[in-house]
């Protein structure tokens, strides 16, 4: 090992950061758990001192992709390894920042930031010298890493072209790219994995001369036996359940509300396809104004989540999931007398099905009827913690519901309590899902907690798979969750002890395993770099020529309409709407309905932000049907999606508007105060 001030490097380490110290832009590609951010404190250390020795500006940005990495790459690596010598900084969403993004960076030696913050200010004068790239791999998905490379990528081939015409050239800075696995995007050919890392890698790549293989390096340490032990992988099948009562049950009710509704879905019941239908067929129904076609498909979701969720936890859970929505869209359709007020036949159809299931509500509490997979995975972790003296594991679930469902099953069930289990969830901290996320408080102290072995098995969605710091633990088990080769790495290097195991239990017609083994295929096929620079640029060009060719020109806001998705009431138009840092849509006009806990009425329209003081409704377009032009948009996820430019926020304007109604309010208590005296 080598110490370097404080910070330590081995063998291997040192090997993979050597082409960085030469200035050459490189990919760091280690496995979990090996220190790949070490080495790039290391590389930020070493940039700093030489450039510092050679009298050249040097400024260094750490990207990340994820809010709670920010802090954690902050207080845990970079500020404690480069202060006092260097100052340091972070930013992120949920900062609140005082000055300017590009008058930090001006400040301060080193950024870590979320990618989005350097997105939003490099049209102004950020100069950078080094740019470290966290989970590199997610260039490959189109999103702001992408957008990022592309810009400086361009101004490299710009360079090019300057230095022919003897012209200044703008500097560029010096990449760093880390990643536990630079995936294969679905590959399952030698030379579509090529061209796959290629495309991963020619986003990486920005500084002149013309990046080849050989200064392009991708740092592969495949067999570090000494420090990283490969994992001992199983695979527990499962057998369908006989018996499913609550199943049977539910399918029964689906199959009545597509008969009502006229719909024939063609896929089974509890797939994923059929989820998929249900989705883009509530999409067709909004925008023909269906609302019995709507409401129907609205429950059907419902349903199907809660076939999803019998077949992976507690059937007592599924049904708890189902009675809390019936209970809410009763309460909805019910006035403080309890009569029924603006309810339809077909929502009358609904509830009447609903109150049918109540039959099955003491079957879902008898444990003969458990699911097998549920029984696979008690007996898995029950051999885990008995045959381990300090067993500590994490267990990696699809949704937030299950994994909140299965920590409470952990806690009732007396068995684990023999061991001393102690489980806890660990969720997202987004709101994308109607469940309650995480505040990032909370993450840090249930893993606080994991560290320190209080709590020793987590159950986790994948918000744990990637980049958090997660103390050593001795298995790993995947319940009925594989998603691709990068996630399966990630999640495998969550195990980091010598003895480690790494076991996936399947969840019946979930094809898990197989999708397990194609990804083991994968991973062997991630072994080629070849180039691809030129041909991104002119993809890129192509994709904004054939955009600018469809017509679509910046369209007024007041052209834009937004509906509510679920009771089709007109909410807003684009003129109601300001853009915050370039980012953030709020509506603030007085006649916009919205609390300080909620944006909406049945649904959501977004979520409430603090901003410099102030309450600010923030609105997410995927929550509405959109109308632009007088034409209907069947589909819209994100904001930039449309050709909309608001107008932006005036916060000094609104600030003293704010004011000056505080001053109003005042004047008009004390007069009501002199007429009362």
């Amino acid at each position: 090992a080598f110490d370097f001030g404080g910070i330590v490097l081995r063998d291997y380490q040192m090997e993979v950061a050597r082409p960085a110290l030469e200035g050459k832009n490189i990919i760091v590609c280690l496995p979990t758990g090996s220190g790949k951010t070490r080495v790039a404190v290391y590389i930020t250390k070493e940039h700093l001192d030489q450039r510092k020795k050679q009298g050249l500006p040097a400024k260094v940005i750490v990207l990340v992709n994820k809010v709670p990495l920010v802090e954690q790459l902050y207080s845990e690596e970079f500020l404690k390894f480069l202060k006092p010598t260097y100052k340091v900084e972070r930013v992120s969403g949920n900062s609140e920042l005082k000055i300017s993004f590009p008058e930090i960076v001006k400040r301060y030696d080193v950024v870590v930031c979320t990618a989005q913050i350097l997105e939003n200010s490099l049209e102004r004068a950020v100069n950078l010298s080094l740019i470290v790239i966290d989970e590199c791999h997610h260039t490959q998905k189109g999103g702001v890493y992408n957008h990022i490379m592309m810009r400086f990528l361009t101004q490299k081939h710009k360079n090019k072209r300057l230095e022919k015409e003897r012209k200044k050239t703008k500097p560029l800075p010096q990449i760093l790219g880390l990643t536990a696995s630079p995936g294969v995007g679905g590959a399952t050919k030698m030379s579509k994995t090529e061209e796959h890392i290629l495309r991963v890698r020619k986003h990486g790549s920005t500084c002149k001369p013309l990046v080849s293989v050989t200064n392009f390096l991708v740092a592969l340490v495949q067999d570090n036996t000494l420090y990283i032990t490969r994992k001992v992988a199983i695979c527990e099948k499962i057998r369908p359940n006989e018996i499913d009562p609550f199943g049977d049950v539910i399918k029964k009710i689906m199959n009545e509300i597509h008969e009502h509704a006229g719909l024939n879905p063609g896929h089974e019941c509890g797939s994923q396809t059929y989820e998929q239908w249900v989705v883009q067929t509530e999409r067709d129904a909004v925008k023909e104004g269906n609302e019995n076609v709507r409401d129907c498909v609205d429950h059907l979701k419902q349903y199907n989540t809660g076939l999803q969720m019998s077949n992976t936890i507690r059937m007592c859970d599924a049904f708890s999931f189902l009675n809390s929505f019936y209970e809410d869209e009763k309460k909805k359709k019910t006035s403080p007398d309890g009569e029924a007020i603006n309810t339809t036949d077909t929502e009358r159809f609904l509830f009447t099905l609903f109150e049918g299931m109540v039959q099955v509500r003491s079957l879902a509490k008898n444990p003969e009827y458990e699911n097998s997979s549920l029984s696979k995975l008690r007996t898995t972790i029950l051999q885990e913690f008995t045959r381990r003296n300090n067993a500590r594991g994490i267990i990696f679930t699809k949704t937030r519901r299950s994994a909140i469902a299965l920590a409470q099953w952990v806690q009732d069930n007396p068995k684990f309590g023999d061991l001393i289990v102690n489980a806890a969830y660990l969720i997202g901290g987004g709101d994308q899902s109607d469940v309650k996320p995480m505040t990032s408080a909370e993450q840090k102290d249930v893993l606080k907690k994991f560290g320190n072995g209080e709590i020793n098995l987590l159950i986790a969605t994948t918000v744990a798979e990637e980049g958090l710091d997660i103390a050593a633990c001795n298995f790993v088990i995947r319940y009925g969750l594989v998603t691709n080769e990068i996630s399966m790495i990630q999640a495998r290097g969550r195990g980091r002890a010598e003895d480690s195991t790494y076991t996936l239990v399947e969840i019946e017609g979930s094809n898990v395993a197989e999708k397990e083994t194609v990804n083991e295929y994968r991973i062997n096929m991630m072994n080629k770099i070849l180039e691809f620079q030129i041909q991104a640029i002119m993809e890129t060009r192509l994709r904004v020529k054939k955009s600018k060719q469809k017509g679509i020109s910046n369209s007024s806001p007041s052209e834009l309409k937004l509906i509510c998705r679920k009771c089709n009431i007109a909410v807003c138009t684009g003129d109601d709407i300001e853009i915050i840092e370039n980012m953030h849509r709020v509506n603030l006009s007085p006649q916009f309905r919205y609390t300080t806990n909620r944006i909406g009425c049945k649904i959501p329209w977004g979520s409430m932000m603090h901003y410099r003081g102030i309450d600010c409704p923030c609105l997410h377009v995927k929550n509405f049907a959109v109308t632009l032009n007088g034409k209907k948009i069947s589909k819209c996820a994100k904001w930039s999606e449309l050709p909309v430019k608001f107008r932006a926020f005036d916060y000094a304007l609104y600030a003293s508007q704010l004011a000056s109604n505080s001053d109003e309010e005042d004047e008009d208590e004390e007069e009501e105060e002199e007429e009362i005296e």
